[in-house]
Parts: C-alpha cells; structure tokens; sequence
C-alpha cells in the first residue's frame, strides 16, 4: 500500500513532469485552472486543465526536425499523434490527457441532461419506457418506444399534425445536448418560420434511442420530424451531437428512410452553421414529400 508520503512524492514528480513550477503566489487563477488538495502545506500549486489544451496545437515531440509539417498533419486529423514517449510508454501529459477525455466521454454517458438547460430552451420532458441509464444502455429496444405517459402528454400539450415536429433527446451524450441544442433550436425554428413553415411544439426526451422518432411522428402525425440527439462519445470529443430527419416516419420504417447531419459541434459543424442547413433539408423534404434514399439532393 502506498504510504501518505510516497504519494505526494508521486504528485510532486507528475507535477514536475507537466512544467508547472512557482509558488501558489506566482501562479494565476482562472477558470481554466484547478487546485490540488491544499491541507498539506507543501501541495498549494495550481495546475492548467489539460482538457482545454488543443492537441492539434500541442507539440510534444522535441525539437522536430520538420514542425510546420508536424503541426500541418496534426491539423488534418483529431488523431493523437507527434505525442512522443517516455522510454517505451506514453509521456505523463499524454496519459493524464488520455485518462481525463475518457472520463468525459463516461460522464457524457452517464449524467442526465440538466434541468437548467431544459427550461432555457421552454420545453416540457417526457420519457421512453427505460427508467433509469442502466435500462438505456441494456435495453436499446425501450429507448425507441414512448411509455404511456409521454404519449399522453405530447398529445395534450403539443400541435396536432404539425408540418414539422422536433424535439430533443440526451440520446448517449447528455454533454452534447448541452453544448449545443440550446443554439441550434432557435435556428432551426426561425429558418422554417422563414420558408413559411409551421413547427410543433418542441419537447425533450429522456432515454431516447433515434427510432423513437418514429413513435413521436405518429403520435402526433407529422409531416417531418427532427430529433437533435447526443451521439456516442469518443476521446476526440464528449460533445457530437446529430439530427435525424424524416419525412411520414412510421414504427418499424427503414433506416434508409432518414436522414442524418451529424457532427455538430465547435470542432465539427459549429451549431449555427447545422442549424441553418437543416432547416434548409426540412424544406426540400416537404417539396419533395421524400426523405433518405427517396430524396434526391
């Protein structure tokens, strides 16, 4: 078992190995900084959030003989490369940088989508027939059906055969929807109120898998539905969010039926930008009365 003192020595080494040196007067606080546990007197440094840190930026290769084209090739990939080494194993900062985007990606996983953003963006929340993130994760079937509940309530609360119903669910990000279904929504809505066309009542899923759309657009017979869902995490980013859209989408549909405008998020497609487009696809759908394969772009 590792002793109290062997263990500073651990963090102090670490420490060291990232570059940060100075007394806790000399080091600046700002958001972007965190606080080792101050109790003991000799650990009151302050260290940078290597999570804000971009890789493609991030040189750890010493004195490379070609950095322009190093940081040119980090720039066409989200892959870790140039990390260098420390022996045979990763360098320090490269595991904890690992480490600390795996954790985001479980926690975009596991955590619910804040009650906070939910009232920002007015909607009411309804559910599929999982009852907790367990259920989700094991029980995919559920996540694509509405419990009992939620179909009374979307009747009672939202438009009836709306031209175009959205809606929002936390899907396998929770992170995603909160990065960036507050700043699309809104754009989606007025581009169609632009085009003329009328929106449902927007709402929010929980526990929702992409086929539940299918369920929401006969429940309330839609002409397009959309749903923005968090897409599964990765170590590049917590935060990929899609919409999935479909013209009549009915229960048991084919998959070739949809369509999708994935990637959305600041390192993808920035919020705004899909938002606009999207709203754009929703409108040929509707002329063309055609989704998926059926739509000819």
């Amino acid at each position: 078992m590792v002793s109290e003192m062997e263990l500073k020595k651990i963090i102090e080494q670490v420490i060291s190995e990232m570059g940060v040196s100075g007394s806790k007067q000399e080091l600046i606080k700002d958001d972007n900084c965190c606080r080792i546990d101050e109790s003991n007197g000799d650990i009151n440094e302050h260290i940078q959030d290597i999570t804000k840190i971009d890789l493609k930026e991030q040189v750890l290769v010493p004195e490379p003989e070609n950095l322009q084209g190093l940081l040119k090739l980090k720039e066409s990939t989200p892959a870790r490369i140039g990390v260098w080494r420390a022996g045979p194993r990763y360098k320090t900062e490269t595991m904890l940088r690992f480490r600390a985007d795996h954790a985001a990606a479980q926690d975009a996983v596991f955590t619910d989508v804040s009650e906070e953003v939910i009232n920002k963006m007015n909607l009411f929340s309804v559910k599929t027939k999982c009852v907790d993130k367990d259920h989700y994760l094991t029980r995919p079937d559920l996540g694509r059906i509405l419990d009992d509940e939620a179909v009374e309530t979307i009747k009672a609360k939202c438009v009836k055969s709306p031209q175009v119903q959205i809606y929002v669910s936390d899907g396998l990000s929770s992170t995603a929807i909160e990065a960036n279904a507050p700043e699309i929504l809104p754009v989606i809505v007025q581009g169609l109120k632009n085009y003329g066309i009328s929106v449902g009542t927007p709402f929010f899923l929980k526990y929702g898998r992409v086929p539940a759309m299918d369920h929401v657009s006969e429940v309330l017979g839609a002409d397009v539905t959309c749903v923005l869902i968090g897409e599964r995490p990765g170590l590049v980013t917590a935060e990929s969010m899609s919409a999935y859209i479909a013209y009549k989408a009915k229960v048991g549909m084919a998959e070739a039926k949809r369509n999708v405008v994935s990637n959305i998020h600041k390192g993808g497609t920035p919020a705004v930008e899909a938002g606009a487009h999207i709203a754009d696809l929703i409108k040929l759908m509707l002329d063309k009365k055609a989704s998926g394969l059926d739509l000819k772009i």
